[in-house]
């Protein structure tokens, strides 16, 4: 007689085990891509659309604004913001953290410190040869920024650039 029960008994504790674990339940989506929203400022969006037109006028697609970069972007601007200067200084984990948030195989970085248009940190970095080698370099995919300014209204920049 116990036998009877045990069977019926062990198959509705093996049906709720079954379905309460499914993959699709546990709110987690691995596969989905969350991008956080982002406000970009006026200066911005106007060096987005400077380096993207300037590619296209040399042939070069444009790049996709990506708002996991500017998330990476922004740290680093509050760092030189802090310490005064602009720099490169821990670059390697802005790397890493990409390869792993946004899948990049390359990326590269442009920062700049004291220009008060988008035109003028443009201008600026494309007369240099290493900055301008990175805006005209036709792997990248997709590029995100940050821009702050300091209490004597200096802007700093950070300008990531990704190949996915």
């Amino acid at each position: 007689m116990k036998a009877k029960f045990r069977i019926p008994s062990l198959l509705i504790i093996l049906i709720i085990l079954v379905t309460s674990c499914s993959q699709e339940d546990d709110g987690i989506y691995l596969n989905e891509s969350v991008e956080a929203p982002i406000s970009y400022t006026e200066i911005e969006f106007e060096i987005f659309d400077l380096v993207n037109d300037y590619r296209e006028s040399i042939g070069v697609a444009r790049l996709n604004i990506l708002n996991t970069i500017s998330l990476e972007a922004i740290p680093h601007t509050d760092y030189m913001l802090t310490k005064g200067e602009a720099s490169h200084d821990n670059f390697e984990l802005r790397y890493l953290n990409l390869r792993r948030k946004a899948n990049a195989i390359k990326v590269s970085e442009n920062v700049a410190y004291g220009y008060s248009t988008a035109q003028s940190v443009v201008d600026a970095w494309l007369r240099s040869p290493s900055h301008k080698e990175i805006i005209e370099s036709a792997e990248f995919t997709d590029f995100g920024i940050s821009t702050k300014a300091n209490t004597d209204g200096k802007n700093y920049f950070t300008h990531i650039f990704i190949k996915r």
